[in-house]
């Protein structure tokens, strides 16, 4: 395995890659954690991270509240390995590999009570409708009566002009923040595969993104309605920039 200061250095460089995508990212960040904090009861939450990646998301999450008991669930071996070196002081994250497409996924986790809230940031948008409406069915069973669902990602309106003005805006916002002069997404894999500190991880093959072809991701309305049909009783967004939302669906 990477060493932790190896493995933190990657996800470093993996924050930077994304944020040439949304550079807001950090604040999204913020507001998960807002919304988890807030409606948590307890000091040590449950909290599922749903295609968790190498842990961006969770690591904060800790930062922001230590006692959180934190599951990172995610199907890409190479991204969990760089989490569980990055992570390897953080004893309150558990790692679990397991593709959210596989209905098997909530039992995998072995949960030990329900959860108080899960979350996920780009992530889900690789999920086609009916395997997004599985998973938001899967959450509602596993999360307490008050619990929550908290959604960053690219949560575009139908095509129209709303859906356009919302991509200009962002579009702004990308050339002012200046993080389009990041690595691109293509460029962080290559480079993590010729990585020798990263041999451990990458000997199995060459690595690459998890194969997710969704021609037609399901849409902000889509999200709204598959999550009612789960059960939830309230959906709504409560941070948005452009096409990237936080959006929120209590049990």
């Amino acid at each position: 395995m990477p060493t932790t200061t190896d493995a933190r250095q990657w996800l470093q460089r993996w924050d930077r890659q994304q944020e040439r995508y949304i550079p807001d990212r950090e604040e999204r960040f913020a507001v998960i954690a807002d919304v988890v904090d807030a409606t948590a009861e307890r000091p040590n939450p449950l909290v599922l991270d749903l295609g968790a990646g190498p842990g961006s998301l969770s690591l904060r999450l800790l930062d922001r509240i230590p006692a959180a008991q934190i599951m990172a669930v995610d199907a890409d071996a190479a991204l969990l390995g760089l989490a569980r070196a990055a992570c390897d002081d953080r004893r309150s994250l558990r790692i679990v590999e397991h593709d959210l497409r596989d209905p098997g996924w909530p039992a995998a986790l072995q949960l030990c009570r329900p959860a108080d809230a899960i979350v996920s940031t780009t992530a889900l948008h690789w999920l086609t409708e009916d395997e997004l409406a599985a998973v938001y069915r899967a959450c509602f069973a596993l999360l307490r009566p008050g619990g929550v669902l908290v959604n960053g990602d690219l949560l575009a309106e139908p095509e129209g002009g709303l859906g356009q003005l919302q991509q200009r805006v962002l579009d702004g916002r990308v050339a002012r923040a200046g993080t389009g002069a990041h690595e691109d997404w293509a460029a962080w894999w290559a480079a993590l595969a010729e990585a020798p500190e990263l041999a451990d991880l990458t000997s199995a093959g060459r690595p690459r993104p998890i194969d997710h072809d969704v021609p037609e991701p399901p849409n902000y309305p889509d999200h709204q309605r598959l999550l009612r049909a789960a059960g939830f009783a309230e959906v709504g967004t409560v941070w948005q920039v452009g096409p990237e939302r936080v959006l929120v669906a209590i049990r």
